[in-house]
């Protein structure tokens, strides 16, 4: 059965954008940093991200568990990303998303 880390992002606007530019920039920044760490840490990106109630959700497998929450830790540390992360450890067969521990990011 594979792990999965889900990190949860609060669904926040980024800092001082634009009214009429897209509220949340930092959302593709994650998806592009989660690609170098696809790489680096060999991990994978799981599923497409999506939004569930007031937070935006990544979801990586792949690798054990510490390698997966450096992952998320990095991706909470991003600058941009809005504070109050949290990434949720489960794996394949949870019934739905948001089931396992919590842990707070990002990781000191």
């Amino acid at each position: 059965m594979s792990q999965i880390v889900e990190i949860h992002v609060p669904l926040l606007p980024g800092k001082d954008v634009p009214q009429d530019s897209f509220q949340f920039p930092w959302i593709e920044q994650v998806e592009d940093h989660l690609i170098d760490l696809e790489d680096e840490l060999d991990i994978e990106v799981y599923d497409e991200a999506e939004e569930i109630d007031d937070s935006y959700v990544f979801f990586i497998a792949g690798g054990d568990e510490q390698t997966l929450l450096t992952a998320a830790s990095r991706v909470a540390a991003l600058d941009g990303v809005p504070p109050g992360s949290f990434a949720m450890v489960t794996d394949e067969a949870a019934e739905s998303i948001g089931m396992g521990r919590r842990v707070t990011l990002p990781i000191p």
